[in-house]
């Protein structure tokens, strides 16, 4: 009796194991294939499943639309002798007369130092009250003074001299290696060159964005756009607002990767397959290269072209199939273009399932012979 029990001890084992395993589902990482493929429209789910091609790649490619508008790009370049509010002026008035309107009886000259143009730009001089300063050369300043006071005193000569000016500036902040306040001077008029003086950018410049806000209008663009679109590098104007800050887009990595996390844009055209390989790459022992999926809320004009409808409203849930080993599977990887909040999905392969279960078989065969060796004596 006792040798037919340590006979059959190790097939019941097996039998038990095989029962436990059959009762239970195995653990794993998420949905497997057939239970995302169960979710589709088709089979009366509420996701449209699309296997990626060039129409679809081509459909799908959208990225973030910046620029500045044409009110930014068309403003001129501001000169050096351009008076702006804030500025200080000093001024020299000669009078052709031994005793003159502002001139003392010993002298034919007065001197009019410090004189700040106000907040609406204009400025005083006696006898010839306020003067529009802002927007004129100070040459431009002196042809109005003198056509002023010409009735009232002789033949007057005037001079009008720029002695700081500070009433121009834009600040800057964010990603800048020294934000602060800065005046708009002849090497510094346009936008490059006053972040070149602020110290450049402190992150990546791929992925550094330059908002500059002027007054109620606002405009964007990528950092690197600077250099290969010149038109973007635009005239500065008094009062701009500068910010620099790094990409905020990101997407979600699940499933069998290397990594399962949230993960930031490192480039401004992130494909698949590169997004892939930013969270270190498929698993060769547990993900199914056949089964990587991308999952995105997806607006109606754009899902209506994907899917060749006209009859869509609102945002659509789509999942986008990647087989990595298809002919041009890994083209279409490298040409499909991620976009935020995109959940990339990688299911396990059935080898891993199939390693679990033996895994599990095998670890649960030592306790149940054991039980059945001490139960024989």
């Amino acid at each position: 009796m006792k040798s037919l029990t340590v006979q059959w001890a190790k097939p019941i084992a097996l039998l038990a194991a095989l029962g436990i395993v059959g009762a239970c589902s195995l653990p794993k990482v998420g949905p497997n294939k057939r239970e995302i493929f169960a979710g589709s429209v088709q089979r009366e789910g509420d996701a449209f499943i699309v296997s990626v091609n060039d129409r679809v790649t081509r459909a799908t490619a959208v990225v973030p639309a910046f620029g500045f508008s044409d009110t930014f790009k068309n403003a001129g370049t501001l000169t050096s002798d351009t008076i702006r509010p804030g500025d200080v002026l000093g001024l020299t008035i000669w009078e052709n007369v031994d005793d003159g309107l502002l001139a003392g009886e010993a002298t034919n000259a007065t001197v009019l130092e410090e004189v700040q143009v106000d907040s609406a730009g204009f400025i005083f001089v006696p006898y010839a009250g306020r003067v529009r300063a802002s927007g004129n050369t100070p040459d431009q300043l002196r042809e109005m003074i003198t056509s002023k006071l010409e009735d009232q005193t002789p033949d007057p000569q005037v001079q009008v001299r720029r002695l700081a000016g500070d009433g121009s500036t834009v600040s800057l902040t964010g990603a800048i290696g020294a934000q602060g306040v800065y005046p708009i001077e002849r090497p510094t008029r346009t936008l490059a060159t006053m972040l070149a003086q602020a110290g450049g950018v402190t992150i990546e410049p791929e992925i550094a964005e330059v908002t500059v806000i002027r007054g109620h209008e606002q405009g964007k663009i990528w950092y690197q756009d600077l250099f290969n679109h010149p038109e973007l590098d635009i005239a500065l104007r008094g009062g701009d607002k500068i910010l620099v800050e790094q990409d905020t887009r990101s997407f979600t990595a699940l499933g069998a990767m290397s990594s399962q996390s949230r993960v930031p844009f490192e480039t401004q055209d992130l494909s698949a397959l590169e997004a892939i390989a930013q969270v270190g790459g498929l698993l060769s022992l547990s993900s199914d290269p056949t089964g990587v999926f991308v999952f995105r809320n997806e607006p109606a004009e754009i899902a209506g072209q994907v899917l060749g409808r006209t009859d869509l409203q609102g945002a659509q849930r789509m999942v986008y199939v990647l087989n990595l080993t298809e002919p041009n599977g890994l083209f279409m990887a490298r040409d499909f273009v991620v976009r935020d909040e995109d959940t990339i999905y990688v299911t396990e392969a059935p080898y891993a399932q199939w390693t679990k279960t033996i895994s599990l078989i095998s670890g649960g065969l030592t306790p149940l012979a054991n039980i059945a060796s001490i139960t024989g004596g």
